[in-house]
């Protein structure tokens, strides 16, 4: 990522939650991404590598380039890395949106979880797009806040969600992105851009989606802004753990939540 705001800061927790919530995905999110041995991959917006170890996990023979503006982040990424005895990675500090490699350095481009931090987030697809080769691949994966839904319903589960999103756009950033990666991949110039949409469905039947997802994941990441929503006067202290306690009630055995990513490839 860039030097924009992080809303969901960058804490040990947050390391953790990442961590959790990349490898409770990675069958959904990651399963059709292999490259081919001696492929030049970008991964632009490694964060603390949570999405890097399923990369080179899936694509061992790849040579993968992982880029972060934080060095705090990519120190955790380079830890991750190595303690997995990965050795395709090659981490490098930089920005998103000026990076010195050459042109057409790049057989393919991968960003998850980046886009919507960014203020700008189409011309940082259109940056990306020269370090393409010609006909290389490009892959986007966002989630969209405004997708979740579950049962029991609870108005103060939802106004929490709010919240999040709310504050993400205060960033400069955008929760509800991932409706958006059709016109953006394709607003950016890439081409033959496709679509498709990740659902997370979590009920009695997939208890370690429901620990792994609803808890470790998404209830913990909205449960992370609570002092900034608290403190910033969008809900009560007493509403926003109400708000938070019902979230967490949606894994339990009676409970059922569903949310929803969208991963978008393209061609330069």
């Amino acid at each position: 990522m860039s030097g924009r705001n992080y809303v969901h800061g960058y804490t040990e927790r947050e390391a953790e939650r990442l961590h959790d919530q990349a490898e409770t995905l990675t069958g959904l999110l990651h399963g059709d991404t292999r490259y081919p041995a001696e492929s030049r991959v970008l991964e632009a917006g490694c964060g603390t590598g949570a999405q890097t170890v399923i990369l080179a996990r899936n694509s061992p023979e790849a040579r993968i380039t992982s880029v972060d503006v934080s060095e705090a982040s990519l120190a955790q990424a380079k830890q991750r890395v190595q303690a997995e005895g990965i050795t395709n990675v090659t981490f490098e500090a930089g920005d998103i949106f000026d990076l010195r490699y050459e042109l057409e350095s790049f057989d393919h481009i991968f960003l998850c979880f980046v886009l919507d931090h960014l203020a700008e987030p189409r011309r940082a697809l259109e940056r990306l797009r020269p370090l393409l080769r010609e006909d290389g691949t490009i892959t986007v994966i966002e989630g969209d806040h405004g997708s979740a839904y579950f049962h029991p319903d609870s108005t103060h589960a939802r106004r929490a969600i709010g919240c999040l999103v709310d504050l993400q756009r205060e960033m400069g950033g955008n929760a509800l992105i991932g409706r958006e990666l059709d016109p953006l991949v394709a607003g950016a110039g890439y081409r033959d851009v496709r679509v498709s949409p990740r659902m997370v469905y979590v009920d009695a039947s997939r208890p370690d989606l429901a620990r792994g997802f609803t808890r470790l994941t998404f209830t913990a990441m909205v449960e992370g802004v609570g002092d900034d929503a608290v403190g910033r006067g969008m809900m009560s202290r007493e509403d926003w753990e109400q708000g938070i306690r019902d979230l967490y009630r949606t894994s339990r055995p009676d409970g059922v939540f569903c949310y929803t990513f969208f991963k978008a490839t393209g061609r330069k």
